[in-house]
């Protein structure tokens, strides 16, 4: 006989009555979604220029939800690096992340949507990045880790922290996160 009892509320992951159902975070999907890069002179542009390019650095957090429990994350990049006006690249890159969350109280989703999923598909985004900035003939640009609290009472403060039920949207303006 076993020593673990089971019945059929904990069969199904149901809590028994008068239990509080366990919260769920799982990740089950990151992919990208969109991505561009352009390399408009090639790197003889940085070679003839001798000069630490000048990188700006956007980054948006977007939300949708995608049915019950599900929601889609979205974490969007576009980098441009110049040098004396002229541009060494562009990259625009759209990551995302579909994520299934319940039993998650309601005040605590919107900051698990828009810090803690992000924060956790960003690596990936930053390996895409260095790869793809030195398969176009540059040095691999990494990125600094981007600070998503920050970034998320920065949404707060002008009032778009609480989004539709359909989903979340914000431009998430970021200083220069990186160095080439």
């Amino acid at each position: 006989m076993s020593e673990n009892p089971t019945d059929g509320a904990a069969a199904t992951g149901r809590p028994a009555a008068g239990q509080t159902p366990q919260p769920r975070f799982l990740i089950l999907a990151q992919y990208v979604k969109d991505l561009s890069f352009e390399n408009p002179g090639g790197p003889q542009r940085l070679q003839e220029a001798r000069t630490q390019p000048n990188i700006q650095i956007r980054v948006d957090v977007q939300g949708e939800a995608r049915g019950d429990n599900r929601h889609e994350i979205t974490l969007r990049l576009e980098i441009e690096a110049k040098v004396r006006d002229q541009a060494l690249f562009l990259l625009d890159l759209a990551y995302a992340g579909l994520f299934e969350i319940a039993n998650v109280p309601r005040e605590s989703l919107q900051p698990l949507l828009m810090v803690e999923c992000p924060r956790l598909i960003f690596p990936f985004a930053r390996r895409i990045v260095a790869d793809l900035t030195r398969d176009g003939g540059f040095p691999p640009l990494m990125l600094d880790p981007i600070d998503f609290v920050q970034l998320y009472r920065a949404r707060l403060a002008r009032g778009q922290g609480e989004p539709q039920a359909a989903g979340t949207s914000g431009d998430e303006g970021a200083p220069p996160a990186g160095s080439a």
